[in-house]
């Protein structure tokens, strides 16, 4: 500013004058610019819903239902609002109107949401939203309605497939949900509490979400856009309008949206998908073990340098695990060259692997890696859970009592009792609370059958395979609850 020293006085407020003008004009400038980079992200959302909407449809169920506890009045005053699937599936069976005198039969409707993939008319949704359905009723955006049939359902993941009779139907395309991003922008489609056509805006929370009880497989994509009951089997958009998810649950203490909603991975139900409209169900491979992810005191244990991999806890007779080789304290560490994050992870991959597939496995065993090469078997129809015994039989011993633990002999009636069988191995009578025992979740009623990887039967070989540990701090067990067994460690006090 020192050259304006030599400027007349009309020069300088001149020059100050522009000075000023140009402090109120960057602003503004700036702020126009905001307001402009806004007014396109907003018209961009809209110009996806209003590419992918028009192929989103309210599914409307209608179901025979025989009340348990009794009759209600002629018609449910809430609409069947608590008898939907969805609510459910979170808060259990008490969410049932009370006024019921005697067992009676009654209409239960039900509605949820789904996507059209074909223009001949193939809609996926929820297995939840269509199950045990008497009548399908699915309505288009343009009020058109049909009358749908199942192609085929696959519980275990909460998929379905129906059809309704059309031609030259709006469809949305199926994006690829293994690149989505946490972080990135998503939008549910849907009819939540009969509100079709219902537009929420969020982002990718999280992804391989599992474990939350909700589908025996389970790799859910966590957002925050809004879902609420009669969203089930809608969509999940990216911002490129393909459908990325198919919005299944939410986590709620009062029934409505709270944060956190679930949608299933779309290239997961791409291949259930295909199964269900090639032949009406799905097939899924089978390995044949148990398994359990290695914590830091089971990588000790099994001579591990860390914690990584997953742990054989037991190889079912005559699967294809045991023709193959695998064995009890094999740990997996890579399927076909991929590393194996958890158990989950493992478990998905060998159920979404076609039969008669071979597969090759990087393992450590006794600490050396070899590959072993498996041929994966079908799912036996057969296939359940785990059972946990439940009766608990009076302390008889107070080996490992210091953990915790009181055993006893497993004689005929104990083992008639629960299922094993005499001389199987060590039976677990009570476990005191807040024990090291307690801590690693062993329970009464399951067996240990081996300690520091030795085989024992009954007491005394228990008490010897004590006597020959190196680490008298530290005992790993491998213990049956029922029809499986699992590995865990124990601290002392």
């Amino acid at each position: 500013m020192k050259h304006l020293h030599h400027c007349t006085k009309l020069q300088r407020m001149a020059a100050l004058a522009l000075c000023c003008l140009l402090l109120i004009i960057a602003p503004a400038q700036a702020q126009d610019e905001n307001v402009a980079l806004l007014d396109r992200s907003a018209k961009a959302f809209s110009a996806v819903v209003k590419k992918a909407g028009p192929a989103v449809v309210y599914i409307g169920v209608e179901k025979s239902i025989q009340s348990k506890h009794g009759a209600g009045l002629g018609t449910d005053p809430f609409g069947g609002m608590f008898d939907d699937p969805f609510f459910q599936r979170f808060f259990g069976p008490q969410f049932q109107h009370p006024r019921q005198q005697q067992p009676r039969q009654f209409r239960q409707r039900a509605a949820g949401s789904g996507f059209i993939i074909s223009s001949d008319g193939m809609i996926l949704t929820n297995n939840h939203v269509v199950e045990d359905a008497d009548t399908i009723k699915v309505r288009l955006s343009d009020k058109r309605e049909f009358t749908a049939e199942v192609i085929g359902t696959d519980p275990q993941s909460d998929v379905a497939l129906i059809k309704i009779d059309g031609t030259n139907l709006p469809t949305l395309p199926l994006g690829n949900s293994d690149t989505l991003e946490v972080g990135e922008w998503v939008i549910a489609i849907g009819s939540p509490f009969e509100l079709s056509q219902t537009v929420t805006v969020g982002v990718v929370s999280a992804k391989g979400r599992s474990r939350l009880g909700i589908n025996d497989y389970e790799n859910f994509i966590q957002t925050d856009a809004a879902i609420n009951p009669g969203n089930s089997g809608g969509p999940l958009l990216n911002i490129h309008g393909e459908a990325v998810g198919i919005n299944t649950a939410i986590f709620s203490r009062s029934g409505g949206y709270m944060g956190i909603g679930f949608a299933i991975p779309v290239n997961m139900a791409k291949n259930i998908q295909k199964q269900l409209q090639k032949n009406g169900k799905v097939t899924r491979g089978w390995l044949g073990v148990v398994i359990q992810d290695i914590n830091e005191d089971l990588a000790q244990s099994f001579g591990l340098d860390k914690a990584e991999g997953i742990l054989v806890s037991e190889v079912s007779e005559d699967s294809p695990a045991a023709k193959a080789g695998l064995e009890q304290g094999d740990v997996i560490l890579a399927l076909d060259g991929n590393a194996v994050a958890d158990v989950t992870d493992l478990r998905n991959k060998i159920a979404m692997t076609a039969p008669e597939t071979t597969v090759k496995f990087k393992i450590n065993r006794h600490g050396k890696q070899q590959i072993i090469a498996v041929h994966i078997g079908e799912q036996p129809t057969s296939f359940s859970h785990q059972k946990h015994p439940s009766r608990q039989q009076p302390n008889n011993d107070s080996t490992l009592d210091d953990m915790g633990l009181s055993l006893q002999e497993l004689n005929d009636a104990l083992a008639d009792q629960f299922g094993y069988r005499k001389k199987q191995g060590v039976l677990i009578a009570q476990v005191a609370p807040d024990s090291p025992a307690a801590r690693v979740g062993l329970q009464p009623g399951q067996l240990i059958e081996e300690v520091n990887q030795i085989r024992v039967h009954s007491l005394s070989e228990l008490k010897k395979a004590l006597k020959k540990s190196h680490s008298p701090k530290k005992i790993l067990l491998r213990v049956r609850a029922g029809d499986f067994s699992q590995y865990v460690v124990l601290h002392r006090q």
